[in-house]
C-alpha cells in the first residue's frame, strides 16, 4: 500500500477517533512544555490554560471510542459529534486564553501580548490620525532604540483595520485586535465549512458549471427544487458514502486549521495570520464549488492583509483561467482590485513609508532586523555560510521559478490541485526564507489539510469520482 493508502487508514481508524486522540494527547503535551520552559510570558500563559482544554477533549475522545465499542453507530461518536468537540476545543485552547490575556492586558498587564499585536494596534491608530498606518523612515530614526523595531508595520494596509477598536473605543478587553482576529477567523472558517457542505442550488448557471457538468451519476438531473448536484429520486448508498466522507474530512480540516497547537496559540498570543489563513480557505472553498466572485473576494482581503497571501492569489488566479478567460477576469477584479485599493491612500499619504515597511524591513533593509530567526534551511544557510543571505536568496527564488514553471506547465484544474499548489508552495518558501518563524507553518498545514475536502466537494451537476463509489476499486482510498 502506498504512502497515502497508510495515511487515509491512520485518519479513519475508529471513525477518525484514534487520530484525534493522538492529537489531543500531542497538543496537550505542547502546551504542558510551552507552559514550563517558554521563554515568552504570554506563551506561557497560553499553555497554562491550553494544556488543561486539551486534556479534557482527550478524555472526551477516549469517552468516544468507548461509546464506539459498546454501542457502534452512536451518534455520541459519530462525524458530527467529532466537530462539536472540535468547536469547543477551540474555545477552551484558543478564545478562553486569547480573552483571559485580552482583560488582564486591560487591567494593565504588559507581558500579554506579542508584539505583533501592539503594532497592528499602534498602525490602526495612526490610519485614524494620518490617513496611513505606517511611520517613515525618519520618524521611526527618532524613536528610542528600543522601540525602533515596534515603529516597523511590516503588513497590507488593511491590516490596520483590527486595530480601529482599540483606537475608537479605548483600552478594553473587546478592544483588543487579538478579539477581532478571532472573529473574522470563525466568520471566514465557517463560511467556508458551509459552502463545502451545501450543495449549489439547482439554478446555479456558472460558467464553470456548464463546463464541470454531465450526468449525475447516472441519476439523470436534478429535479425541481432539489439541489444541484444530489441525485434525483432515491439518494444512493455512494452518495450518502461520498457525503459522509466529506464531513469527516472537513472536520479534520478544520482541526488543523483551529486547535493545531501553533494555530491555537498562535491566536491566543498574536493572531494576525488566522485571519489570513482563514480567508485563504474560504477562497479555495469558494473556487471548489466554482465561484470566482466570491473566491476574488476572499482572497482578496487576504491579499489586502498580508502579503503571504499574494501567492494563493496568484495560484487561484491561474487556476481561474485555466478554467476559462472569463471566469479568470471575474476571480481577478477581487483578488488584484482589493489589495490595490487598500494600497492606494497609503501610497497617495506618504509613498516612502509604504515602501520602507512593506519592502525594505521585511528584505533586512530597514533601520533594525526582523528578530524571526526559526533554524530551518535557509536560517541556517544564512548565518553559517559565506555570502549565506545570497544563496539561501537564490535558493528561494530557484523555488518559486521552479514554481512558476509548473504553474504555467501544468495550471491547476481543480481547487484541489491549487490547494496542493499553496501549500507545497508556501512550506517551500517558508523553509527557504532567511528570517522567518516557526508559527508560520500553520499556512501550509492548513493549506494540505484542507486538499481531502476540496476533493469531496464536487461543483453543481458533477458526477461523484469512482473512488467514492462502493463499487469501485478505489472506493477504500477515500480520506
Amino acid at each position: 500500500m502506498c504512502p497515502r493508502g497508510y495515511w487515509h487508514r491512520a485518519d479513519r481508524a475508529a471513525g477518525g477517533l484514534a487520530a484525534d486522540l493522538v492529537l489531543y494527547l500531542f497538543s496537550a503535551g505542547f502546551a504542558a512544555v510551552t507552559a514550563a520552559t517558554s521563554t515568552l510570558l504570554p506563551h506561557r500563559a497560553w499553555g497554562g490554560v491550553a494544556a488543561a482544554g486539551f486534556l479534557v477533549a482527550a478524555v472526551a475522545v477516549l469517552g468516544q471510542l468507548l461509546l464506539r465499542h459498546c454501542r457502534p453507530g452512536s451518534r455520541l461518536a459519530g462525524t458530527a459529534a467529532r466537530g462539536v468537540l472540535t468547536a469547543l476545543t477551540w474555545a477552551a485552547t484558543a478564545l478562553l486564553p486569547l480573552v483571559r490575556q485580552a482583560a488582564e492586558r486591560a487591567g494593565g498587564r504588559l507581558d500579554r501580548a506579542q508584539e505583533e499585536v501592539l503594532v497592528i494596534e499602534h498602525a490602526g491608530a495612526r490610519l485614524l490620525d494620518t490617513g496611513t498606518p505606517y511611520l517613515g523612515r525618519d520618524a521611526i530614526a527618532a524613536l528610542p532604540g528600543g522601540e525602533q523595531l515596534l515603529g516597523y508595520t511590516p503588513y497590507q494596509p488593511g491590516m490596520a483595520l483590527f486595530g480601529l477598536p482599540r483606537a475608537l473605543a479605548g483600552t478594553a478587553w473587546w478592544t483588543d485586535a487579538r478579539v477581532w482576529f478571532a472573529v473574522a477567523t470563525a466568520v471566514a472558517l465557517g463560511l467556508a465549512v458551509l459552502l463545502l457542505r451545501r450543495p449549489s442550488s439547482a439554478g446555479d448557471t456558472s460558467a464553470d458549471d456548464t463546463g464541470a457538468g454531465g450526468d449525475t451519476g447516472g441519476a439523470g438531473p436534478a429535479t425541481a427544487g432539489q439541489p444541484s448536484g444530489q441525485p434525483s429520486g432515491p439518494v444512493p448508498a455512494w452518495w450518502r458514502q461520498r457525503a459522509a466522507a466529506r464531513d469527516a474530512a472537513l472536520v479534520r480540516a478544520v482541526q488543523l486549521a483551529t486547535v493545531l497547537p501553533v494555530c491555537a496559540l498562535t491566536l491566543a498570543t498574536g493572531g494576525d495570520d488566522l485571519p489570513v489563513l482563514a480567508l485563504c480557505l474560504l477562497a479555495l472553498a469558494c473556487a471548489a464549488r466554482d465561484r470566482p466572485v466570491a473566491a476574488g473576494l476572499a482572497v482578496g482581503l487576504a491579499a489586502a492583509l498580508k502579503l503571504f497571501a499574494w501567492p494563493v492569489a496568484l495560484v487561484l488566479l491561474v487556476h481561474a483561467v485555466a478554467r476559462g478567460r472569463r471566469t479568470g477576469l471575474r476571480l481577478a477584479a477581487g483578488a488584484l482590485g482589493l489589495p490595490i485599493v487598500a494600497l492606494v491612500p497609503a501610497q497617495l499619504v506618504d509613498s516612502a513609508a509604504l515602501v520602507e515597511n512593506v519592502l525594505r524591513f521585511p528584505l533586512g533593509h530597514g533601520l533594525v532586523s526582523s528578530p524571526a530567526a526559526s533554524p530551518f534551511p535557509g536560517y541556517l544557510i544564512a548565518q553559517t555560510l559565506p555570502a549565506g543571505r545570497v544563496v539561501a536568496a537564490a535558493l528561494l527564488v530557484a523555488a518559486g521559478a521552479l514554481i512558476a514553471v509548473l504553474l504555467v506547465r501544468r495550471p491547476p484544474r481543480t481547487a484541489e490541485a491549487a490547494a496542493l499548489f499553496c501549500g507545497y508552495g508556501l512550506l517551500a518558501a517558508i523553509l527557504l526564507m532567511p528570517s522567518t518563524r516557526f508559527g508560520y507553518l500553520l499556512y501550509p498545514v492548513a493549506l494540505l489539510g484542507w486538499v481531502p475536502a476540496l476533493r469531496l466537494a464536487a461543483p453543481a451537476g458533477a458526477p461523484a469520482p469512482a473512488s467514492a463509489r462502493p463499487n469501485s476499486p478505489t472506493a477504500a482510498t477515500i480520506p
